[in-house]
């Protein structure tokens, strides 16, 4: 693999906010678009796996979703109580949001059109597979292809993680940066498993840059309402005729299989690559079986 090569952090005024980009190898090649999940910054992406996409033979885009990273945080922005999020689950009441996962696709879209790319292939992991999805849904015309990670159609009656995995996920990230980074690395080890290596001293490395370049858990609980307050994909993914794939860990305990099978069997045509051992990560081991997955996908 060559050197990785990338441009500095980036910045486009779009869609009412300012999203933080970066990216990777020959912007003549074949655009792809990296989107991240819930509370997981551009970084979350590494480098080393963005440059096998460029030996590919792609442009790659990595960004900070709003309230991430070094996008605009909608800190003036209402977010939902712990009350009406509890309504909206258990008696469907609707949950008043400043955005949804449509929202953040149209962000998306506004940062194509900034770098002028007419269509391009999403790739988007948990929540940044439903954004993916969103693209594909709302603006089919500009996606070239479309691959799902770990991620889910909404549908509310699909299996749901262990609430002992829950309690975790809920628990307030400490604000001591010691403390953060113990939180961090439990939780990280949880969602990789045990199948797959846990490289710590990479993770702590990764956890602490991104807590240097951001803090902000009241954005993450924004984004939390924004994949709860978005309806059930299912019956719009069935309309889509692109490329797609879905890639799934069979160990995931955040969110379970089932929902990566639901996913693909939603989508007309749709391949499913299931992936032994893989939780809510993306484990170097599997980079390869992942990168070219994709590659044969988007070709």
């Amino acid at each position: 693999m060559s050197e990785v090569t990338n441009s500095e952090e980036l910045f486009a005024d779009v869609n009412g906010i300012t999203l933080c980009y970066q990216t990777f190898g020959n912007p003549k090649d074949k655009p792809l678009l990296l989107i991240m999940g819930l509370a997981t910054q551009m970084i979350h992406w590494d480098p080393r796996f963005c440059q096998k996409l460029v030996d590919q033979g792609y442009w790659v885009i990595r960004f900070d979703n709003r309230d991430i990273g070094r996008s605009t945080l909608l800190q003036g922005q209402k977010k939902p109580t712990i009350f009406s999020v509890a309504a909206n689950q258990l008696f469907g009441k609707k949950l008043h949001v400043p955005y949804d996962l449509h929202t953040m696709a149209g962000d998306a879209v506004a940062l194509l059109d900034h770098l002028n790319i007419a269509t391009c292939h999403l790739v988007g992991v948990s929540m940044g597979g439903m954004i993916a999805q969103c693209i594909a849904i709302d603006y089919p015309n500009r996606v070239a292809s479309l691959t799902s990670i770990m991620s889910t159609t909404g549908n509310r009656s699909l299996p749901k993680p262990k609430k002992s995995v829950m309690l975790k996920i809920i628990q307030p990230p400490p604000k001591d940066p010691k403390a953060y980074l113990h939180y961090s690395l439990k939780l990280w080890k949880m969602l990789n498993g045990d199948y797959f290596n846990f490289d710590k001293k990479k993770i702590a490395k990764l956890m602490q840059h991104a807590r240097e370049r951001s803090f902000n858990p009241d954005g993450v609980w924004r984004q939390t309402c924004a994949i709860l307050a978005s309806p059930d994909r299912t019956s719009a993914l069935h309309k889509i005729k692109l490329p797609s794939l879905v890639i799934h860990g069979d160990c995931d305990p955040l969110v379970p299989v089932e929902c990566g099978i639901a996913t693909a069997a939603a989508i007309e045509n749709c391949e499913l690559v299931i992936i032994k051992g893989m939780g809510h990560t993306l484990p170097e081991e599997a980079w390869d079986q992942i990168i070219s997955s994709i590659a044969k996908l988007a070709n």
